[in-house]
């Protein structure tokens, strides 16, 4: 019988790092230099078998992260509105959000990997974190940029006014804001995603993202073009005017605060922690009452369980998993399982 021959695109094997550097290319380099490695290769790991208790982290300690960094950006602005007594251009307001973007970003990834090697894994005792595939390498970068740039060029376009400084955002409506944007964010991203899976003509598109079975953040957007254009702009844009439908002001501001909880949500679901979070978010009450709440295993065995025929869809909530009968059965962040005593605290710096 004939060996199956695979496709040398779908390789996720990854050994670059212990290559001669002088192989390396610029795009190798952008890993190097900005020091965004999910792990370091002089360093440990802890590994834990499935019985052992899962340490927690709660929603006050992953709030404040996200909000303390992504006030930052609007601090300087205000500061600057201040001093000059001028706003930002449309253009000073993209290039300067766009590098904020990218910034916060590349602080998670250096939070998370400090966390990765301080408690391991889901699954460490039977796989390591997939890396950056050989054959990915640039495409992990482009993918990268991508969504940091287009994103801020699209919140821009649509939401930016000269007229508003960041102190005149819609303090009022802000918690509420940010805690139905997810929602509702989520509900679009699982029809979306679960008719990728479901209709053999769109998963095509998406079964490049499913080559790893133990994500890394890096390859949150690891995926086929198609699939990254929906991811980048197709879903925000419709949550960005499902609320303005609501009601909601959804100013520029509010929604840059909107996107930075989402990007928190999305590299902490692609980690592979071992910890029991769920991604920050202001209705986090009432998902529970509901028990749809996500947690990061959630996603997790998204990748480890799923092909073609999956579970798990949603990437913010476990809401519409719960609605439309797709919750997986989770395997270490199971109640008896979780150790809430034992807390994992988002370092701020």
């Amino acid at each position: 019988m004939s060996e199956i021959k695979r496709n040398p695109k779908d390789s996720m094997k990854s050994s670059w790092r212990e290559l001669d550097r002088k192989e390396w290319t610029p795009f190798h380099w952008f890993y190097e230099i900005l020091g965004i490695h999910p792990l370091a290769l002089d360093k440990d790991v802890p590994i834990h078998p499935k019985t052992d208790k899962v340490p927690y982290m709660g929603q006050w300690s992953q709030h404040r992260w996200v909000l303390f960094h992504s006030f930052i950006p609007l601090a300087v602005h205000q500061l600057y509105v201040a001093y000059t007594g001028r706003n930002f251009t449309a253009l000073a307001a993209f290039f300067f959000y766009s590098v904020a973007f990218k910034l916060i970003a590349i602080h998670e990834f250096h939070v998370m990997r400090r966390i990765g090697h301080r408690i391991g894994f889901l699954d460490g005792d039977e796989h390591a974190r997939d890396g950056v595939p050989d054959v990915g390498v640039q495409k992990v970068v482009t993918s990268l940029m991508s969504t940091s740039t287009f994103r801020p060029i699209m919140t821009v376009f649509l939401s930016y006014s000269s007229a508003v400084a960041p102190a005149q955002m819609s303090w009022k409506w802000l918690p509420l804001e940010i805690g139905l944007y997810g929602i509702v964010l989520d509900f679009w991203f699982y029809w979306y995603h679960r008719l990728m899976h479901d209709v053999g003509s769109l998963w095509k598109y998406h079964r490049t993202h499913h080559l790893t079975k133990h994500p890394n953040p890096l390859l949150t957007l690891y995926a086929d073009t198609e699939q990254e254009f929906f991811d980048i702009a197709g879903i925000p844009l419709m949550t960005y005017f499902s609320l303005r439908l609501m009601g909601l002001p959804m100013g520029f501001y509010e929604w840059w605060i909107c996107h930075q909880y989402v990007m928190f949500a999305e590299l902490a679901g692609h980690s592979g922690l071992r910890m029991h979070a769920s991604p920050p978010n202001t209705l986090n009450w009432l998902l529970k009452l509901f028990k749809a709440e996500l947690v990061i295993e959630d996603h997790d065995l998204h990748h480890r369980k799923g092909w073609k025929k999956s579970h798990n869809y949603g990437k913010q909530t476990r809401l519409w998993d719960r609605i439309f009968g797709t919750c997986g059965a989770r395997i270490e962040s199971v109640p008896d399982n979780i150790a809430y005593e034992d807390k994992v605290v988002m370092p701020m710096f």
